[in-house]
């Protein structure tokens, strides 16, 4: 009954394209064009409902609801970095959550940076040469179709516990942080 109402309705398109003597030649051929695609996408959009699997809902019922680290709610990853000396310690900064942290590979991950004012992250950078300090520059570097500010360039003395704002405020987006391994200060 579906297909039959489609293909009424793209007979009665071409026979009003048909008789309209004021379109163009190009125009009735693109319009033609366009009607085929969308009746094949309808056909192929029918046809996918009658093959669909069934899906038993209770078979998820044991699942618990679990954080899976920056690839959920927080948004898109802007910056990464991993300790040299431990390669499973890896800091991950977000566009809209944070920086996380993961100790073990990227296995699990905890949020380090939900205590402060802002939580659009452009940079994230271990001092190699002290792995427990931690600089990150505030403001997505890459805005896309949404955009977060940022508020300055923090750092951590302590593996990410603690924050310190060391200025910038003014500062909307810092998108990168280069370290100097020979004065880090």
């Amino acid at each position: 009954m579906r297909v039959s109402i489609a293909l009424y309705f793209v007979t009665l398109s071409f026979r009003t394209v048909r008789f309209n003597s004021c379109l163009q030649r190009e125009e009735i051929t693109t319009f033609k064009a366009m009607i085929r695609r969308l009746f094949f996408v309808g056909v192929i959009f029918q046809f996918s409902f009658l093959n669909a699997q069934e899906v038993e809902v209770s078979n998820f019922d044991g699942m618990k609801m679990r954080s899976i680290g920056p690839a959920g709610m927080s948004g898109r990853v802007t910056a990464i970095d991993v300790v040299q000396s431990n390669t499973n310690v890896i800091y991950a900064g977000t566009a809209s959550g944070g920086i996380w942290q993961s100790d073990n590979a990227g296995l699990s991950w905890r949020p380090v940076f939900d205590k402060q004012p802002i939580q659009s992250i452009g940079a994230v950078s271990v001092q190699q040469s002290n792995p427990s300090v931690i600089w990150a520059g505030t403001g997505e570097g890459n805005p896309r179709n949404s955009h977060s500010s940022g508020a300055g360039i923090y750092k951590s003395i302590d593996g990410g516990r603690t924050w310190t704002l060391m200025g910038l405020e003014k500062t909307k987006t810092i998108h990168r942080i280069i370290i100097d391994r020979d004065d880090p200060d």
